[in-house]
């Protein structure tokens, strides 16, 4: 039903707007080594605005593509820079991708994921190796798409799409960036983590607990290797909704599943 798939679409907003908040001020410490310190409040005003504009909206009559531009108006209208023209566009790619779709299946999510990567690559001219948010979201859209051609189910295709996700996350470590602020650092920036990289696996993970509900809480989803939450170095992200740090504290976060 349109129903069901727009009240789940804007459920994932509002959990992504809340993991983005609880992250923000470890976001921008991130940034603060390779860029001007302010991503991670960039990325929550952007996201709480969209929390709020669909909280004043009937999402259950909306079709879910007007949902996703009506999220894509918010964030461009609160967030200048470069980071509001790249994830509007995304949103909207995404949107044309779920135009006529009925449910959120695993084969859904996938194309929507597919959409939210090629609209930002295409309108920051990225790719793969650049050092930013497409070393997270394009590895996640193929991971998606492989398993759906693969018949995974969405609990095995959202654990597959954060593995690749994370990965590509730590991978930008070893990068020289060649976009944004972080272009200007050459060499200085090797080491760090993208921030960029490290909201957009926020993001996937807070899909992953929108879309997945109880099943997402006893699936671990981010390897013993990983050492980052979302990019913070020394901490993992556990779907039962806790944090563990480097000291091994678990900390709730407010992302909530189902």
């Amino acid at each position: 039903m349109v129903e069901r798939l727009s009240h789940s679409l804007s459920r994932m907003f509002h959990n992504i707007s809340d993991a983005i908040e609880d992250a923000k001020d470890q976001l921008s410490a991130l940034d603060g080594a390779v860029g001007d310190g302010d991503h991670g409040v960039t990325m929550s005003i952007g996201f709480q605005a969209v929390k709020a504009e669909l909280s004043r909206r009937n999402v259950d009559a909306m079709a879910p593509a007007d949902l996703m531009n009506t999220a894509a108006i918010a964030f461009l209208n609160s967030v200048g820079a470069s980071t509001g023209p790249l994830y509007a566009t995304g949103l909207r790619r995404a949107a044309q991708a779920l135009a006529g779709e009925s449910d959120m299946t695993p084969a859904a999510q996938a194309a929507m994921l597919k959409g939210l990567a090629d609209g930002v690559r295409e309108r920051g001219k990225g790719q793969r190796g650049d050092k930013t948010m497409l070393d997270a979201l394009i590895p996640a859209a193929e991971a998606a798409a492989n398993a759906v051609r693969q018949s995974a189910s969405g609990e095995e295709m959202w654990r597959e799409i954060i593995v690749a996700a994370e990965a590509g996350e730590a991978s930008t470590r070893s990068m020289v960036a060649s976009k944004g602020r972080a272009a200007r650092l050459g060499e200085r920036a090797l080491g760090h983590v993208d921030p960029g990289a490290a909201s957009a696996v926020i993001i996937l993970k807070a899909m992953a607990l929108t879309f997945c509900g109880d099943g997402a809480r006893s699936m671990r989803i981010a390897s013993d290797q990983s050492t980052t939450s979302g990019g913070f170095p020394g901490q993992r992200f556990r779907t039962d909704g806790r944090r563990a740090s480097a000291d091994g504290t678990i900390r709730s976060v407010s992302v909530q599943a189902g």
